[in-house]
């Protein structure tokens, strides 16, 4: 098992062990010798929305790393004290500068290799304008025929809208879970 990236007690500041905890956990955790406080290192959450206008689906194109001057889904790590529902539409806000009605849950994408779970909202634009923030270069609208396939910035992003045009085109949408 790979040790956990912490090397001091967040509790008292104490260099950390790491081992296999003596409360009958089975993995390898941080553990503090001094206070006896237990580590966890857990998956993060990606949050953001499917923005659709008419036949069209908003994307941004990022100013930031990782994949600078990629298209993308608004969407960004969830806060603390946020649902999952408020920090995609927050980040659809930050990033995009949208207008937008909330909608159902679409997809939740696991991506266990890097610690990650990725959810996606539909949502309804409500004004064809936007005002991106600093992590956006551009934000634009595709048709399904549009979409930069090659030069979307995250393989979540690129399975959440073939699922979402593929339902769009059955006429339902569903709620989709997927493990890449």
């Amino acid at each position: 098992m790979t040790p956990s990236p912490i090397k001091h007690c967040k509790q008292c500041g104490s260099a950390v062990e790491h081992r296999i905890p003596d409360d009958g956990d089975t993995k390898l955790r941080a553990v503090c010798p001094q206070c006896k406080t237990i580590h966890y290192v857990n998956p993060l959450n990606v949050v953001g929305t499917i923005p659709v206008w008419g036949d069209k689906v908003l994307l941004c194109k990022r100013n930031i790393e990782p994949r600078f001057g990629k298209w993308t889904l608004p969407a960004g790590f969830m806060e603390m004290g946020e649902t999952t529902a408020q920090g995609a539409a927050r980040e659809t806000d930050e990033e995009a500068g949208a207008q937008f009605e909330m909608q159902g849950l679409f997809s939740l994408v696991n991506v266990a290799r890097v610690g990650q779970v990725h959810l996606f909202y539909r949502a309804q634009l409500t004004s064809d304008q936007f005002q991106p923030g600093i992590e956006t270069q551009e934000a634009m609208l595709f048709s399904e025929a549009d979409i930069p396939w090659e030069d979307l910035a995250f393989r979540t992003v690129k399975e959440t809208l073939e699922r979402f045009f593929a339902d769009r085109k059955a006429g339902s949408f569903g709620f989709h879970v997927l493990d890449i």
